[in-house]
């Protein structure tokens, strides 16, 4: 067995919680399993958790292993080790690969600072890598490193979306019942064909379930299981629940899982799981004010309009950008109304540079500038805030996607206000994209040119296509002239 390398400093805790601001959602975590301890009367069990990674990804059709696909860049196991890091009462996590492969997973361990992992070599079935799992985790075994636990999860290492509400549920059910696996509903009927391939009979769909992962057991059943299984079941088996009720006499618990815990298993599904990451750390955004606050600024005008497109919308000030950072936000609107400088949007990468926060997720940070040309020479101010190209090339060597949005307008600020607020008669048509996330073909950083003629609706539409990658036609409110840089 070994242990994954230490990575650096990093973020206190891997990954989004893609629920809400993440500072409540943590406490909760860490309390979850100690409350149930409590209201049982007893202390909360040790937990760790298995994943077996040796799987060659054949029914995907493509050369590297599933689980080591990418997914906007970064593997899909890494995924699902952010899932379970999430969970703080989860005290280890071994995770079995193959030889060839241990390397790999080394690497991805280090540069993604996965904490609490340790790895073993895989067998060449999932029931023996799962065995090979517990091993390490058995105390009667030579040169072990890491300690018992009570209660131990397992999981596929190509299902990243496990929630920890499903992990406790298990672990619970585990405590009391032995034994514990998620189920869902069937979603096509199941039939036993005969011998020359005609129907034989179906199964009732309305009575029977499909299982999932994760399951968790008590480990002194499941490891007495899989000493004693056989060598045909350790070849052909793929239930761990049908384990423990052959071997130990434990019948599982089934406990009803989420829509989410589907398995990535073709092609396909690596894209489907791209969307749903997409769309998840889009549903959060922080649009960052260069003024106190202000009822009537234009920030505040934003934010009520997104609320109406994404989950969780903030408005900060600048002073506040440090805890809005620990809370993992990944999507960063900067209104600079007072300037055309870069000052806020600088300070603004530097502290996500510091944070690490973009080693798990591309982080997309829109600049948005307001000038009055009436006032402003626009050849002067064109050239100032083209500056924001330079900025933007250094903030994607750390996955940090950096856009430029310059409004150039001929009205009384109120004016612009109530343009925002209520919609007009002016219309910009424009395809706004991550590149991290979506271009097969790098593009060239330009800047584009609409004269505003049409009809529009408002402003949040041009946020959310940025952060949501959808080629959308946008709506805007200003009679005049809107330029956007792509970076």
């Amino acid at each position: 067995m070994e242990s994954g390398p230490p990575g650096g400093s990093g973020p206190a805790e891997p990954g989004p919680r893609l629920r809400g601001w993440r500072g409540a959602d943590a406490a909760a975590s860490a309390s979850s399993l100690s409350r149930f301890g409590a209201e049982a009367g007893c202390r909360a069990p040790a937990v760790a958790a298995v994943l077996p990674a040796g799987g060659s990804g054949e029914r995907m059709g493509v050369p590297t292993p599933k689980q080591f696909c990418p997914i906007l860049e970064r593997p899909l196991i890494s995924y699902t080790l952010q899932a379970l890091e999430r969970v703080s009462w989860i005290k280890d996590i071994v995770v079995a690969v193959t030889r060839e492969n241990m390397e790999t997973m080394k690497g991805i361990i280090q540069r993604y600072q996965h904490k609490r992992i340790s790895l073993v070599e895989a067998g060449v079935t999932r029931h023996r890598s799962i065995f090979n799992g517990l091993k390490a985790l058995a105390e009667d075994q030579p040169n072990c490193r890491l300690s018992k636990p009570e209660v131990v999860i397992i999981h596929d290492a190509v299902r990243p979306f496990v929630e920890e509400d499903v992990l406790l549920k298990v672990v619970i059910a585990a405590q009391e019942h032995g034994a514990s696996g998620a189920t869902r509903p069937l979603v096509s009927t199941v039939v036993s064909p005969s011998a020359d391939s005609c129907l034989d009979h179906s199964l009732e769909r309305a009575r029977h379930r499909a299982s999932e992962m994760p399951q968790a057991f008590l480990f002194d059943v499941i490891y007495e299981a899989y000493q004693q299984c056989s060598d045909y079941d350790l070849e052909f088996g793929t239930e761990c629940l049908h384990l423990a009720l052959k071997y130990s006499h434990i019948k599982a618990k089934l406990v009803e899982g989420s829509p989410d815990l589907w398995k990535v298993t073709y092609r396909r599904d690596l894209y489907a799981a791209e969307s749903i990451i997409k769309e998840r750390i889009s549903q959060q955004v922080c649009i960052v004010m260069d003024t106190k606050e202000d009822e009537e600024h234009v920030g505040r005008c934003l934010e009520e309009m997104l609320k109406t497109e994404l989950n969780h919308v903030k408005v900060i000030s600048g002073q506040d950008l440090q805890q809005i950072i620990l809370e993992q936000c990944y999507s960063f609107v900067c209104v600079n109304v007072m300037t055309s400088d870069f000052e806020e949007t600088q300070r603004l990468l530097n502290m996500l540079e510091e944070s690490n926060l973009s080693i798990l997720y591309p982080v997309v940070v829109i600049s948005v500038y307001f000038l009055d040309y009436e006032s402003v020479p626009f050849g002067q101010k064109m050239e100032k805030v083209m500056q924001i190209r330079e900025f933007a090339k250094e903030a994607k060597k750390r996955n940090i996607l950096l856009f430029g949005l310059l409004i150039y307008f001929p009205q009384a600020w109120q004016s612009v206000l109530d343009y925002i607020k209520g919609g007009t008669e002016a219309t910009g048509k424009f395809k706004a994209r991550r590149h991290h996330y979506c271009c097969l073909n790098q593009r060239k950083k330009f800047w584009t040119h609409w004269p505003t003629t049409g009809s529009i609706k408002n402003m949040e539409e041009i946020t959310c296509c940025v952060l949501r990658n959808i080629p959308l036609s946008i709506s805007f409110v200003l009679p005049s002239k809107l330029y956007m840089v792509e970076c």
